[in-house]
C-alpha cells in the first residue's frame, strides 16, 4: 500500500484548516450599516426586537430583562447585538440571493435559519442521534465484558482494554454533548467547550490506539507513553481557555494527534490477523477521508439548513455502530485468545 499518499493528503489537509475560517459577509458594507442601525432603532425592516430599546444610560426602556423574556429562554443569550446580526445576515442574504450572488460567511459561519433558537438545528437533531448511538455502543459492550464474556476470579474482565475504553466513552460522549450545545448556540464559552472536550478526546484516542495497536499492558509502560500525551494536551486545553484562543493552533494540535493514530490504527490494521479489521479500515478510511472532505469542500448550506458538516453527522451515525462493532469484537478476540492459553 501506498501509504505516502495518505500522508500528504491529510498533511495538505491540516495546512489548509486554519484558512477556511474566512469571511466576507460581515464586512459587506450593506450589512454592517443595517447592523449599526438596528442597535440604534431595534428594528430590521418591519421586525423590532424589544431587548434593543434602550435609552441614552443604556438601559432598557420597557423594564428589566426578566420582564421582557421568560428566564427559561435567557439560556440563547440573543441579545440586541446577536438579534441585529442575525437578522441583518437573513436579510442581506435574500438580496444577495434574489441578485443571483452566492451565500457568504458572517463572522466565520454560513447562514443558517434558526428553529426557536438553534443555530443549526440539522447539525443538533444529528449529533443528538450519535450521542444516543455512542451510548448504546458503550452500554452494549459494558454489558458484553460484564455479563456475556467470562471474568476472572476476581470478577475482572479478560479483556486488558476494557477500562480504557470506559474512559474513552465517556470523552467521546462529553465531546458529541459539547459539540450539540455548540451548534445550538455558538457563544465563547460553548465553543471553548466543544474545543476542548474534543482535543481531550482525541488525545485519549492517541493513547488508546497506541496501547492496542503495541499491544501495551504492563501498567509502568503505560504510564511512560500516556503521560507525556496528557501533560500536553491539558497545556493545550489551559492555553486554549486562559491565554488565547487560537483556532489555527488548535486546528494543527488536533490535526496531528489525529493523523499520527490514523497511522497507528492502518498500519496495525495491515499487519494484524484480527478477524474485524475490516472494520477498523472502514471506519478509519471512510470516516477520515469524510472529514478531510468536509473541511476542505465547506458549501453553504442547502436551503440554510443542511451544511457539510450536517452530511459528515449523517455518515458518522453507521460509522459509530462499525467501530464500537470492532470494539466489541475485539473484546472478544482477546478473551478467546487467552482463555486459550489458560487451558
Amino acid at each position: 500500500m501506498d501509504w505516502s499518499r495518505w500522508v500528504v493528503a491529510f498533511v495538505t489537509f491540516f495546512c489548509l484548516v486554519p484558512g477556511l475560517g474566512a469571511s466576507d459577509g460581515d464586512a459587506d458594507p450593506i450589512y454592517k450599516s443595517c447592523v449599526e442601525e438596528c442597535q440604534t432603532t431595534g428594528c430590521v425592516g418591519k421586525k423590532c426586537f424589544q431587548h434593543c430599546k434602550l435609552s441614552s444610560d443604556g438601559k432598557p426602556i420597557d423594564g428589566p430583562w426578566y420582564h421582557q423574556e421568560p428566564l427559561y429562554q435567557r439560556w440563547k443569550q440573543w441579545d440586541c447585538q446577536s438579534d441585529c446580526q442575525y437578522h441583518c445576515m437573513i436579510s442581506r442574504e435574500d438580496e444577495r440571493s434574489e441578485l443571483g450572488l452566492k451565500p457568504v460567511k458572517y463572522h466565520g459561519r454560513w447562514p443558517f435559519h434558526r428553529v426557536y433558537g438553534i443555530q443549526e438545528p440539522v447539525s443538533v437533531a444529528l449529533t443528538a442521534v450519535i450521542l444516543a448511538l455512542q451510548f448504546h455502543g458503550w452500554i452494549s459492550f459494558f454489558i458484553l465484558v460484564y455479563y456475556k464474556l467470562p471474568l476472572r476470579p476476581d470478577k475482572k474482565t479478560y479483556y486488558e482494554y476494557t477500562g480504557l475504553w470506559h474512559i474513552y466513552a465517556f470523552l467521546y460522549m462529553n465531546a458529541w454533548l459539547w459539540c450539540a450545545v455548540y451548534h445550538t448556540r455558538d457563544v465563547v464559552l460553548t465553543e471553548k467547550l466543544y474545543f476542548s472536550s474534543t482535543v481531550a478526546w482525541v488525545g485519549f484516542s492517541l493513547i488508546l490506539a497506541t496501547f492496542r495497536a503495541f499491544n501495551i499492558r504492563d501498567e509502568a509502560a503505560r504510564v511512560m507513553i500516556a503521560a507525556p500525551v496528557i501533560a500536553f494536551v491539558t497545556t493545550h486545553i489551559l492555553y486554549l481557555n486562559f491565554y488565547n484562543f487560537d483556532k489555527g493552533l488548535n486546528a494543527k494540535v488536533s490535526g496531528a494527534m489525529t493523523l499520527v493514530q490514523v497511522l497507528i490504527w492502518l498500519v496495525w490494521a495491515t499487519s494484524s490477523r484480527h478477524p474485524s479489521r475490516w472494520k477498523l479500515w472502514l471506519v478509519v478510511l471512510v470516516g477520515g477521508s469524510l472529514s478531510m472532505l468536509v473541511e476542505v469542500y465547506d458549501f453553504p448550506p442547502l436551503g440554510r439548513y443542511v451544511d457539510a458538516r450536517a452530511i459528515w453527522h449523517v455518515a458518522a451515525i453507521p460509522l459509530g455502530y462499525i467501530w464500537w462493532s470492532f470494539v466489541r469484537d475485539d473484546a472478544e478476540f482477546r478473551t478467546s485468545s487467552l482463555l486459550k492459553k489458560t487451558k
